[in-house]
């Protein structure tokens, strides 16, 4: 597959996984002229695909049968691998689709997965996201594609229907490091920053005014520009990322830390927190609940005399 020239057919999408991400991220590319077809176990996901313009198959084989480009956005690298190696997805896989790993997969699995992929005739780049559901639809994510220049300007077009390609490295497996990194330090930005608000609250202060402030100084972040004043002072811990899915993210950065043997050891005190969590909420919970559920642990103050 070469980049397609002005007024030529625009390359065929296979995209396995339609869920808070992959829909609208789907329909982005549907919407843009991309032949997309697509999979997901649920059938409302598909059926969203179906009113998106896409169209809606009954298996990953399917959806990947054709395609110049296949993409997925699955939860783990366990359900990568698991999808890859299902023999109906092999025989339809041709040889030199480009197979585009934008999960949150774990980059060490996904090197290993490169070179298996390359034995069959296939290229692989990873290229994990960053900007949430919002970022979904607008088309404004940041993704870290790690993969050999070639394949990464074959399906750079295609990417900036999405938002801003960086690429990051040659080597495959090196998005999904900088996706673990990027969510490890978005963790413990939140949490301090909850820990924070909570004390300044629990002094009188008001939440509005003190972000203001803070966004102004050095203390700013994603979790006070957008997390806090978007999902947790509205109540509404919405916004479309899942706590178990941030602290997975979390572990794979402070696996890969002992991989590289580079010490951690905030990191890992962060994982031990987020694992508590989420060991006290359901498993559906959004990842800003975490802001709330530390509001709850907060010993309850003596009335004042």
């Amino acid at each position: 597959m070469s980049n397609p020239a002005p007024g030529a057919p625009l390359p065929s999408v296979g995209f396995i996984g339609l869920g808070n991400m992959g829909l609208p991220m789907s329909a982005r590319l549907a919407a843009a002229g991309y032949p997309v077809t697509g999979f997901d176990l649920d059938p409302g996901a598909r059926a969203r695909l179906t009113d998106a313009g896409g169209t809606a198959v009954e298996s990953a084989a399917d959806a990947a049968r054709g395609a110049a480009v296949v993409i997925l956005m699955l939860p783990s690298s366990a359900v990568v691998e698991s999808v890859l190696a299902d023999p109906a997805m092999k025989e339809a896989l041709a040889p030199g689709t480009i197979v585009v790993d934008m999960s949150s997969s774990e980059p060490m699995r996904t090197a290993q997965l490169a070179g298996q992929l390359k034995a069959q005739g296939l290229n692989m780049i990873d290229a994990p996201v960053s900007g949430g559901v919002k970022g979904a639809e607008n088309g404004t994510l940041t993704i870290m594609a790690g993969g050999p220049d070639e394949e990464f300007e074959q399906v750079r077009p295609l990417l900036e229907v999405l938002g801003k390609p960086r690429h990051i490295s040659s080597v495959v497996g090196a998005g999904h490091a900088l996706k673990a990194l990027n969510n490890l330090m978005s963790a413990a930005h939140l949490w301090v920053t909850s820990e924070a608000m909570l004390i300044g609250e629990a002094f009188g202060l008001d939440a509005t005014a003190m972000l203001e402030a803070v966004n102004g100084s050095s203390g700013r972040s994603g979790s006070t520009e957008n997390k806090w004043p978007n999902f947790i002072v509205p109540g509404t811990y919405d916004s479309g990322f899942g706590l178990r899915l941030m602290l997975k993210d979390m572990k794979i950065a402070t696996g890969l830390a002992a991989e590289m043997g580079v010490p951690s050891l905030l990191s890992e005190a962060a994982v031990e927190r987020w694992q508590q969590a989420a060991e006290d909420l359901p498993p559906t919970a959004d990842h800003t609940e975490i802001a709330r559920w530390l509001r709850e642990k907060q010993p309850s103050r003596p009335a004042e005399l």
